[in-house]
């Protein structure tokens, strides 16, 4: 299997000058780089590139830094990824295991599992050699990661039946690597920070970092989100699927309002939450699929969620 090669990331501050008056400046700017010999004057160029800039006259950058950290989809950046044909598919799991006793979203009820009938026992109802082990789950639909359907927040939308399984696999991926995109004061992703790339008919998944509390007390405090106007710039803009690997898609600090839960269900938007693993994809190349069994009647149950890429 071939080793993905290391990805570089430039770190600086810059001023920028244009040709017809005025100027741009900006701090702590991280820049994707397509490897790392890379000189100055390219990195200007990448810059302005990423920025979409016009008649820029002069670019001047200070405090350059060049580390090996993975891209976070810079415009102007090819995508490494490797193409082998007829290659086999490398999957990345990007859901949380269920267990016993395991906490999702503090308040709601853990999952319990029990023996229908245990090994010992169905020996007697089997020829020898032969033994079953059946188990009963008990859990409510929000646990591990799951998906939410448009009937979880409206009694007239499609339940987990009636999902269009097109929507749910093999989406093409969108990832947005945020985790050094926002801070305790503000913990909202906004549609600016999105707004960079073309997301029509995509799984848009929101890497945020936050799964790494997943289970812990830290978990379900302070935890980033989807801001309303970024639900709509989504909907506005073509996705068919949201996902964000933190405790949910909206603010539940806020009061009971759930303005992307609301907008995006209501659009038919598929949300996924409590994803994983999201910074083991690249930003652009991956294939998404997250599809629950099709139970009648029901809003939200725990999916297989995962990721394929070439091997």
């Amino acid at each position: 299997m071939p080793t993905p090669s290391a990805q570089y990331r430039a770190h600086f501050d810059f001023d920028i000058r244009f040709a017809n008056g005025g100027g741009l400046s900006g701090t702590g700017f991280r820049l994707d780089l397509p490897g790392r010999d890379v000189s100055e004057d390219e990195i200007a160029r990448l810059l302005v590139t990423h920025l979409g800039l016009a008649l820029v006259d002069d670019v001047e950058l200070r405090g350059l830094r060049i580390v090996e950290e993975q891209h976070r989809g810079s415009r102007g950046v090819a995508v490494d990824t490797v193409t082998v044909p007829d290659a086999a598919t490398r999957v990345v799991d990007l859901s949380h295991p269920i267990r016993a006793g395991l906490v999702t979203y503090p308040g709601l009820p853990a999952p319990t599992i029990t023996p229908h009938l245990t090994r010992e026992d169905s020996r007697a109802r089997y020829a020898p050699g032969t033994e079953f082990a059946m188990d009963v789950i008990t859990m409510i639909g929000n646990t591990g990661t799951y998906l939410d359907s448009p009937y979880h927040r409206y009694a007239e939308g499609p339940d987990l039946a009636g999902l269009n399984l097109s929507t749910l696999v093999g989406l093409r991926a969108e990832v947005f690597h945020l985790e050094d995109a926002w801070d305790a004061s503000r913990r909202g992703i906004r549609s600016t920070t999105l707004a960079d790339r073309d997301v029509r008919g995509a799984g848009v998944l929101l890497h945020t970092g936050w799964d790494r509390w997943f289970g812990r007390p830290e978990y379900g405090t302070g935890a980033p989100f989807l801001t309303g106007e970024a639900a709509q710039w989504l909907i506005d803009a073509g996705a068919v699927l949201v996902g964000i690997d933190s405790l949910n898609i909206d603010d539940t600090e806020s009061g009971g309002e759930r303005p992307a839960h609301s907008l995006l269900l209501g659009a038919g938007v598929h949300v996924v939450e409590h994803l994983t693993n999201l910074g083991a994809l690249p930003p652009h190349g991956a294939r998404f699929t997250a599809a629950p069994p099709a139970v009648e009647g029901f809003g939200t149950f725990p999916v297989r969620a995962f990721a394929e890429l070439p091997a």
